[in-house]
C-alpha cells in the first residue's frame, strides 16, 4: 500500500491544535479564582493530553513545562498523538496554562498556547530549547520593522531606554509620552521601570503570563507598543512563533538568575550563547510553524472565556507562519452536550 503523502500538512492538522487548546482552557475554568494553580495546571495538561491521543500525528514535545513550575505539566520529551505508522511528524511547544498564579487569584492574563512545526528540509532545529531558565526580552510588532527598513534606524536590546522609546514612537507616530509598555511586575524591573518612566512613557503591568503579553505588541489594536523585560526561557520560544506568524519580531539574551547557574551554563557548553543575541527567527525557525492560543481570562491577545448557565464561549487565535494568516476563533460551547477527552481515563467527560 503506498504511503500517502501529505501536502501542506498545517492546513490538514491545524484545527486540531485550537480543539486542544479550547479543551484545556474550558477543563481550567473551574479553578479560576480558586487559589489552586496547581490543580488546574493538572486539569488543563489532562485535558491537553486527551485531545492529542485523538490526533492522528507524531508528536514530540521539544519544550514543555512543569519543571519550571514544579508543577504538574507535559514534559520535553513526551510523546504526543497517536503515533500510527505514516502519521505526520510535529515538533511541539505547549503550555497548557501560561499564567497559573493568574488563573488562581481569578486575575487576568492567563491562556492555554501551543506552537507546533512540522520537519523542513534544512531545518535543524524548528523551536529551540534554551537551557538558561530566563531570557531578556524585547518585542515588537510590523510597524517597528516597517519603519527600522525605511529609516536605517535599528533597535538593539541592550541599547538605552530612552533611544528605544523613541525609535518605536516614530515607528508607531505617536509622542513618547503616548508609548505604551507592557512588563512583568518584578523587583528585577525596578531600574527599566524607573527608566521608562522618567521618559514619561505608560506601563502596563502584568502579574504573570508574558506569552500573550511579548506578543500583544504585533497584534492590531492591542494597545501594546512594546514588550521589554526578564521572563521565562520557554515563554519566549512559544512567543516568537506566536510573532512570526505576526509579521513582528523580539530579540532575547540568556539571562542566569545567578554565578551558579552561569558557570552551569558555560560547563555545559553554553558559553558562546551566553552573549548572543536571539531573534524571533532563532527561537521558532522556519515558516512550517502553527501557534494557536485559547483565552482563559482576558488578556492583551484574547478575551478570556464567557460562561453562563449552560453555554460557554471561548476565543481562541490561530496562525501559521507559512501564509500569515490570523484567524480569530470565536466558538460557542453547549455544555449539556459538550464534552472532553481526559487522558487520566481515557473517556469522555462533562464540563
Amino acid at each position: 500500500m503506498p504511503k500517502i503523502s501529505y501536502h501542506d500538512i498545517e492546513r490538514i492538522i491545524e484545527f486540531d491544535f485550537v480543539r486542544a487548546t479550547e479543551a484545556a482552557a474550558l477543563n481550567s475554568l473551574r479553578w479560576l479564582g480558586r487559589g489552586d494553580k496547581e490543580a488546574a495546571d493538572a486539569a488543563a495538561c489532562d485535558a491537553m493530553r486527551g485531545m492529542f491521543d485523538l490526533m492522528n500525528i507524531c508528536g514530540e514535545v521539544v519544550i514543555g513545562e512543569g519543571i519550571k513550575d514544579e508543577a504538574p505539566g507535559i514534559f520535553k520529551g513526551e510523546q504526543l498523538g497517536t503515533w500510527l505508522p505514516g502519521a505526520p511528524p510535529f515538533d511541539i511547544a505547549v503550555d497548557p496554562i501560561d499564567g497559573t498564579t493568574n488563573i488562581s487569584k481569578g486575575a487576568p492574563n492567563s491562556i492555554s498556547c501551543i506552537a507546533a512545526a512540522s520537519p523542513k528540509e534544512g531545518v535543524k532545529v524548528a523551536l529551540r530549547d534554551v537551557p538558561s531558565f530566563y531570557m531578556s526580552k524585547l518585542a515588537y510588532g510590523p510597524r517597528v520593522i516597517d519603519y527600522m527598513k525605511k529609516r536605517g534606524d535599528s533597535l538593539k536590546i541592550d541599547m538605552p531606554i530612552a533611544e528605544t522609546l523613541a525609535i518605536v514612537a516614530r515607528a508607531v507616530d505617536k509622542r513618547v509620552q503616548d508609548v505604551a509598555v507592557m512588563m512583568l511586575d518584578r523587583p528585577r524591573h525596578k531600574e527599566i521601570v524607573e527608566q521608562i518612566r522618567e521618559c514619561g512613557a505608560s506601563l502596563r503591568m502584568i502579574g504573570d503570563g508574558d506569552i500573550a503579553a511579548a506578543m500583544a505588541p504585533a497584534i492590531p489594536d492591542s494597545g501594546i507598543d512594546l514588550y521589554m523585560g526578564i521572563g521565562g526561557s520557554p515563554e519566549a520560544v512559544l512567543a516568537a512563533a506566536g510573532i512570526k506568524c505576526l509579521g513582528g519580531d523580539m530579540q532575547c539574551v540568556m539571562w542566569p538568575r545567578d554565578d551558579k547557574e552561569r558557570k552551569a551554563l558555560v560547563a555545559a557548553g553554553h558559553k558562546a550563547d551566553l552573549n548572543r543575541v536571539f531573534f524571533a527567527d532563532d527561537l521558532a525557525n522556519g515558516k512550517n510553524i502553527i501557534f494557536c492560543a485559547t483565552g482563559i481570562s482576558d488578556s492583551a491577545m484574547l478575551r478570556g472565556i464567557r460562561a453562563q448557565g449552560a453555554s460557554a464561549t471561548t476565543y481562541s487565535i490561530l496562525m501559521r507562519a507559512k501564509s500569515r494568516t490570523v484567524r480569530f476563533i470565536r466558538a460557542s460551547h453547549d455544555l449539556k452536550n459538550k464534552t472532553i477527552r481526559l487522558r487520566s481515563d481515557s473517556r469522555e467527560h462533562r464540563i
